[in-house]
């Protein structure tokens, strides 16, 4: 364990480590995760909602495994996927044990939660066997009471690292060092100090989130301000949005945090201004349309929809195709260059066939036919 004013272990500096197909850590891409929502003994409705999210761009998938029987179907269910799959286990080592039998990519597991050291080196035995990684996930609603009573509440981000620490010397005292990390909290500063302080101590990959984040709206802000400050400083390798809503939502807002960040791009990134006074054409119905047109177009291409001359033609030469209003007519840029100048009514159609162009410029011309019909 190093001082805590010692160097932070970043995403480029973490350990990498192999989950099925994918490897995370060590520089390698920031990948989004999700959860089922299903019962995982289900193993048709279970692989339907994981194609949903394969399509919305899930990239790892995280089951959950309360019974034998839901063990026993990780191999069913995997056979019939696409990305690496993850069982959330809790207390039963013999169904981790059975999970990766059944060749599951990742356990998450507390080794500290599963009984004594013997049952956590059989664990560790058949992980080691098949190359399987394990994700200690510590969570600021379960955490051992005499770190409370050592740290105090206004001290959780302690307790969250010492927790962790805790299973992963358990760990390392066995010689398995193929671990990933999460500390979750509810509330993204105590979170936030919480990977902080660990990146401090350890170099093992981190999965980021903020755990039970609320709702769609409510949610999707607190998991912006906390993953995303998290990802700014260098920390995180694989994120998960947890939203009391569709998972689909949690890919979604997931990508649109990976993009704010410039850190990966999947679809389309729409700038947009929030009008003012200055707005003479009906620049939001215009956004929300151009948005829901492009919502399934999966290039990585910039497209800006701002609202009058003061800061419309410079935003737009950032994007790869602008629009900018006028009084009841607007103007189309390419790469900051005047396209031309169109009737408020002809805006649209005419702005989304210059989108067309640059899809084919750009070598995403089989996107064309996901650009959703008015």
């Amino acid at each position: 364990m190093t001082d805590e004013n010692e160097i932070m272990f970043t995403r480029e500096q973490t350990r990498p480590v192999k989950i099925g197909k994918l490897t995370i850590g060590g520089g390698n891409l920031v990948r989004v995760q999700s959860m089922t929502q299903t019962r995982t003994h289900d193993v048709a409705a279970t692989v339907k909602q994981i194609l949903e999210l394969e399509e919305a761009g899930c990239e790892i998938i995280r089951v959950t495994v309360p019974d034998m029987e839901s063990a026993k179907a990780i191999g069913a269910i995997k056979a019939q996927i696409h990305i690496p799959l993850v069982a959330d286990i809790h207390f039963q080592y013999l169904l981790a044990i059975e999970a990766a039998k059944q060749g599951v990519d990742k356990v998450r597991i507390n080794p500290g939660n599963i009984g004594g050291i013997d049952r956590v080196r059989e664990v560790v035995k058949v992980c080691k066997e098949k190359n399987i990684p394990m994700r200690i996930g510590v969570n600021m609603g379960s955490l051992e009471k005499d770190l409370y009573a050592k740290y105090g509440k206004y001290g959780v981000p302690r307790v969250m690292v010492e927790s962790a620490t805790r299973h992963v010397k358990i760990l390392e005292s066995l010689k398995f060092y193929n671990i990933v990390v999460s500390l979750k909290g509810a509330y993204p500063v105590i979170a936030r100090e919480a990977y902080m302080l660990f990146a401090k101590r350890f170099n093992y990959p981190l999965h980021v989130g903020i755990t039970e984040a609320g709702t769609r709206w409510v949610g999707s802000i607190k998991s912006a301000v906390g993953i995303g400050s998290i990802l700014a400083e260098g920390i995180g390798d694989t994120i998960r949005v947890s939203l009391a809503d569709d998972p689909k939502e949690q890919v979604k807002v997931g990508w649109e945090i990976l993009k704010a960040l410039e850190l990966r791009q999947k679809g389309v990134n729409i700038i947009a201004c929030p009008t003012c006074g200055r707005t003479e054409i009906n620049l939001i119905d215009l956004a929300k349309k151009v948005e829901a047109i492009v919502s399934k177009v999966d290039a990585p291409i910039k497209v800006a929809v701002m609202g009058c001359v003061v800061n419309g033609p410079g935003e737009a030469s950032f994007a790869d195709i602008g629009v900018c209003g006028g009084r009841n007519q607007g103007a189309i840029f390419k790469q900051g260059k005047l396209v031309g100048t169109y009737k408020e009514e002809d805006l649209l159609p005419s702005f989304i066939e210059e989108i067309k162009k640059v899809l084919i410029e750009k070598g995403y011309k089989g996107e064309i036919r996901k650009l959703v019909s008015r």
